[in-house]
């Protein structure tokens, strides 16, 4: 947008995840204004639907807000060159130990688009299988006390309007993965 020229830009913070930076923006009446925000790597997740019409979520702990949430496989684009669908199965891999047949693209977001520019695009995966023992990923950290759990589709529904699950990428697949499904899953985009 030739509105919103950017006159310069001063990075505040470079981190792992994101950096922190204030843009001086000419504004369309001429004026200038100073923005603040996170420019982020990205991310992608996957809203995996087995053959029972359940979905696999999994409780994972944030500190930020200091609360188990009930969230997707999901992970950070941090594989320099590696595809979105790609960065997706090896997620659904480490952190839900499983392989899917299908992917196909269900929606792409911007979460908080008023402090960040982060995106993320998430899969819907099917023709689900285990990763086999042997090859599972060792979790660490926060995701070593991550959890798994098959929940019917409606019933995440049910739990996204009530205010049970609140992470936002979640929100959005189970809702989408909902809707996709009740028109016979012709709304998807090949990936």
């Amino acid at each position: 947008m030739t509105d919103f020229e950017v006159l310069g830009q001063v990075e505040h913070f470079k981190g792992r995840m994101f950096d922190v930076v204030t843009d001086e923006v000419r504004m369309p009446g001429g004026g200038v204004a100073k923005r603040d925000y996170m420019r982020h790597v990205g991310a992608v997740g996957v809203v995996a639907v087995d053959e029972e019409g359940r979905v696999l979520l999994v409780r994972q702990y944030r500190h930020p807000v200091a609360k188990v949430l009930w969230e997707l496989p999901a992970g950070l684009i941090d594989v320099p060159g590696e595809p979105l669908v790609d960065a997706a199965a090896r997620e659904l891999a480490e952190e839900a130990d499983l392989v899917a047949a299908n992917y196909a693209l269900l929606v792409d977001l911007n979460p908080s688009p008023g402090c960040s520019d982060e995106r993320i695009r998430l899969f819907l995966a099917r023709g689900l299988s285990a990763v086999p023992e042997s090859e599972r990923h060792v979790r660490t950290d926060e995701e070593a006390g991550m959890t798994t759990h098959w929940i019917d589709l409606d019933e995440a529904c049910a739990m996204a309007l009530s205010g049970e699950i609140t992470n936002g990428a979640c929100l959005a697949g189970v809702l989408a993965a909902a809707r996709a499904r009740d028109l016979d899953w012709k709304p998807l985009r090949a990936v």
